[in-house]
């Protein structure tokens, strides 16, 4: 095997293994994992480094993430072990003289890395590739919008920071002033931010009303936000 045909097999390697590393991520965010979050878990998990005792929390919090952990993790080990198997079975097949005169082989794989930086540097690409995730994702567990949106943001003790995102208003908050809701007396739910389409977050008002598309930044128990808000974890924009 000559070097050019090892660097085109090793620069496979790095797309698939970016591929997969991105489909992971985009599993943890439909368990309301903000993408940031969710590509440093999948990163750890596939390598086998670990990850921070801090943000491991918000992993153990949910049975679905602890599945899903678990099957990062074993696929990971696996695929690790096979594309280190075969990338040291095609070096050591190569003659000594390929290594020694045929180093240009080496920006193939160099130039896989360039365009896969520049890919996740175009914002309408990277937006496409996940609007049309999202898209399967519905498809496959026949979701429906008819359900608010809610992404884990950091956990508190027992408490979390939420950001639900208002596809609907509750019926028992429809028309009605966050005083009016009794949100935080009855549930214990403090609301601390909203966010209008298109405008910046301002923290909420006794005053506020809630409408349909507005992004809320609430503290509380992450089961009953859920509940409050008749939300489910899904895709949402960070």
């Amino acid at each position: 095997m000559n070097i050019y045909l090892a660097m085109l097999l090793f620069s496979f390697f790095i797309i698939l293994y970016w591929v997969i590393a991105e489909l992971f991520t985009f599993f943890f965010r439909l368990t309301g994992l903000p993408a940031e979050k969710a590509r440093f878990q999948v990163i750890s998990l596939l390598t086998g480094t670990g990850f921070t005792t801090r943000d491991s929390e918000i992993i153990m919090a949910s049975r679905r993430r602890r599945r899903l952990a678990r099957i990062t993790m074993l696929f990971g080990y696996v695929f690790n072990v096979t594309i280190v198997s075969a990338l040291v079975n095609v070096f050591l097949s190569m003659k000594v003289t390929q290594a020694e005169h045929e180093f240009l082989g080496f920006l193939i794989p160099l130039s896989t890395i360039a365009l896969m930086f520049i890919f996740m540097r175009v914002p309408k690409i990277h937006a496409w590739g996940d609007h049309q995730l999202r898209r399967l994702a519905d498809r496959i567990f026949d979701r429906k919008e008819t359900f608010n949106a809610v992404m884990l943001v950091d956990n508190i003790g027992t408490e979390s920071i939420v950001q639900v995102t208002l596809r609907h208003i509750p019926e028992e908050y429809s028309g009605q002033t966050l005083a009016q809701t009794r949100l935080r007396p009855e549930t214990g739910i403090m609301v601390m931010l909203v966010e209008h389409k298109g405008e910046k977050p301002v923290p909420a008002q006794a005053d506020t009303v809630f409408t349909p598309g507005d992004k809320l930044t609430v503290f509380g128990n992450y089961k009953t936000i859920c509940k409050a808000f008749h939300a489910r974890e899904h895709v949402i924009d960070d």
